[in-house]
């Protein structure tokens, strides 16, 4: 991905925000609560500090940050693994982030009725109705990207960032 692509892209959708896919807002609720915790915490161990800190870099460009109730079910259940005063702490954390993000509902019957539902399941689907013409998706999921892509929907594979120092705003 070469920077004035992605320049376009951050102009293009700084107004409108992003949709951050479920593996990714775990990171951020998760780094934003503790983030020593994404080293240790099973569903996150892949990712390092420092990429925390560039997905709180590229989230914070935006004006919006778009999610949807699918995205935030699945976030929460991938935090059910902490335990005790920790995931109490968290879950306090994770409600009030929740006050802070722009919450669209698309119906499941509708996600249902995408020729994609059967290959991607209900949240990727929500995702694809949610961004056709509106927003633009940041994910690390190699098959949704491409998916997104395919479709005409802006995407950012966040393995393709990763590294990057930013510098805008």
């Amino acid at each position: 991905m070469n920077n004035s692509y992605l320049e376009s892209l951050l102009q293009k959708h700084k107004n409108r925000g992003i949709v951050v896919d479920a593996n990714l807002l775990l990171v951020y609720f998760l780094g934003s609560f503790n983030p020593q915790l994404i080293l240790q915490y099973k569903r996150t161990k892949i990712y390092t500090l420092e990429d925390f800190y560039v997905l709180c870099q590229f989230i914070k460009y935006f004006d919006r940050l778009i999610t949807t109730p699918n995205i935030l079910t699945e976030v929460s259940n991938l935090s059910t693994a902490l335990i005790g005063q920790t995931r109490e702490e968290y879950f306090k954390k994770f409600k009030h982030m929740v006050t802070m993000l722009d919450e669209k509902v698309v119906i499941s019957k509708k996600a249902a009725e995408n020729k994609h539902f059967e290959k991607y399941g209900l949240t990727d689907t929500v995702i694809v109705e949610l961004c056709q013409e509106k927003y633009m998706v940041i994910t690390d999921d190699f098959k949704l990207s491409g998916l997104l892509s395919s479709l005409n929907i802006d995407v950012i594979n966040f393995n393709h960032i990763r590294g990057y120092i930013w510098s805008i705003g």
